[in-house]
């Protein structure tokens, strides 16, 4: 069998939605995802999407690379305009679920909003707690989120009835743990979907 036209490298954050939109879709694609806490250090994102694309050249007729700017403040441009490849749009994972036109109207109503998609909800003590070192310090929580005046969940999936309560407790736990309110907005993946389609054959 012959290896899918377009290698995707993706930011793991958007990994499991990227394979269930494959599978959905029937895209011709081999899905190559990099760890999410790369988003903990994003200066080192453009280096490892390099890295790997250097690892498998040749492996794929083309390849496109599944981030968003995500915190490289350019970095990963340079590195899409150097290899002739394209991104995501937007400068985020948040106006990948969203739209960018959301996510700006969503901070112009209230700039101190703290926004979760769903892995970031599934995954919130590790990468938020843990990684803050808030398990260890608490007292570190006014510092990190004192200026935050809500949080807002962008939820991309129509779960079953089960899925949805396990999420939507974690979602709460979370907001709970920033002590913030919580407002969950539906947003489906219908515009992750479309942002992938634009940068397939």
């Amino acid at each position: 069998m012959s290896a899918p036209e377009v290698g995707l490298i993706a930011c793991g954050a958007l990994a499991s939605d990227l394979r269930e939109l494959q599978a959905e879709r029937q895209w011709d694609v081999a899905i190559y995802p990099l760890p999410p806490l790369l988003h903990n250090h994003p200066e080192q994102i453009a280096g490892a999407v390099e890295e790997l694309l250097d690892r498998h050249t040749g492996r794929h007729r083309t390849w496109a690379i599944g981030y968003a700017d995500c915190g490289t403040y350019g970095a990963l441009d340079e590195v899409c305009e150097r290899r002739g490849l394209r991104r995501l749009a937007g400068d985020h994972c948040y106006d990948l679920y969203a739209g960018r036109e959301q996510i700006a109207e969503l901070m112009a109503a209230e700039p101190g909003t703290y926004l979760l998609t769903d892995f970031l909800v599934q995954g919130f003590h590790r990468s938020v707690i843990v990684e803050l070192g808030l398990d260890r310090y608490p007292q570190l929580r006014e510092d990190y989120f004192g200026n935050y005046r809500q949080v807002v969940w962008l939820t991309g999936r129509g779960v079953d009835p089960a899925r949805r309560a396990e999420l939507t407790t974690a979602a709460q736990e979370a907001a709970d743990a920033l002590g913030l309110p919580l407002v969950i907005r539906p947003v489906g993946r219908e515009n992750l979907a479309a942002e992938v389609e634009s940068l397939l054959p």
